[in-house]
């Protein structure tokens, strides 16, 4: 071979061995285990056909999960390790809060472990759409769920804003004040929200007085029912309470619809708009 061919045929073999040299481009996870509610809903919304091998028990609880249907078709965990090690996932979905030990066996089991946040505003919510369709290779159809999202949000910005004011509560007189998911579907929905008022923050205890003193035109909860008496409920039987829901303004919102976040929870705001808007409430 002439000197001239040898020097065009280096710069070739070169680009060919760091061709096989390089690393294969990764492929979308095939066996995905979530050990979390939130990352459950996320990951049945959006993953490929048999992509997501299973989820957590609390995924078919419809108190708790807008897709407890769908979950019925997968397998369920309780997000033990050893559990979840024996499904031979190659990637499993945890909250920040989920066990912190199961987490961090599977780490050192050479499983990998995708960890979020659990959403505190609509802004939130957005941004775990598109890092599921990232770590789940979906990225089209998490696109697809934030385009659903964007309107819902237009829609409900659209509107005249209604000025009227909500109190949520719920077992053990906790409300959600600024900074949660809660606060910022009430605002969204065009309410205002008494904790807000009052000066509470994250998730705060709102003792009956002050919840009767503040005197909202709406009072939001979850309408959770236990099977037994508790103490956790003595104040939804309380005569105050029950005068000012025995008024109409008492509004279910299940907590499905905010536990986690998903276009579908704009729900909770749709249901407040129209709650307000009822003739009576205006």
């Amino acid at each position: 071979m002439s000197t001239n061919h040898m020097l065009h045929a280096l710069p070739l073999a070169l680009a060919g061995a760091m061709l096989a040299a390089a690393p294969a481009a990764a492929e979308p996870p095939k066996r995905i285990v979530s050990m979390n509610v939130c990352t459950d809903q996320l990951a049945m919304l959006m993953a490929g056909q048999g992509q997501l091998h299973s989820v957590s028990y609390l995924a078919r609880d419809p108190e708790t999960s807008v897709l407890a249907e769908r979950a019925r078709g997968l397998v369920v965990n309780h997000g033990l390790a050893e559990e979840v090690f024996l499904m031979q996932p190659d990637l499993v979905l945890a909250g920040t809060y989920t066990t912190r030990s199961t987490v961090a066996l599977l780490r050192r089991l050479g499983i990998r472990v995708e960890e979020f946040a659990p959403d505190n505003s609509i802004a939130e919510i957005r941004s775990n759409i598109l890092r599921m369709g990232e770590v789940l290779e979906r990225r089209e159809r998490a696109a697809e769920l934030v385009a659903e999202l964007d309107r819902g949000v237009a829609e409900l910005a659209a509107r005249p804003a209604s000025e009227r004011t909500v109190a949520t509560y719920y077992a053990n007189s906790y409300t959600s004040g600024a900074g949660t998911l809660v606060d910022d579907i009430v605002k969204l929905s065009g309410l205002v929200n008494v904790a807000d008022r009052l000066g509470l923050s994250g998730t705060a205890r709102l003792p009956l007085e002050m919840l009767v003193l503040a005197q909202p035109d709406l009072i939001a909860g979850g309408g959770e029912r236990y099977d037994a008496p508790a103490l956790a409920q003595e104040n939804f039987v309380h005569p105050a309470y029950r005068a000012i829901a025995g008024q109409g303004s008492a509004v279910p919102i299940p907590a499905r619809y905010t536990v986690c976040g998903a276009p579908f929870t704009l729900e909770a705001a749709y249901l407040l708009r129209d709650a307000a808007d009822k003739d009576g409430v205006q």
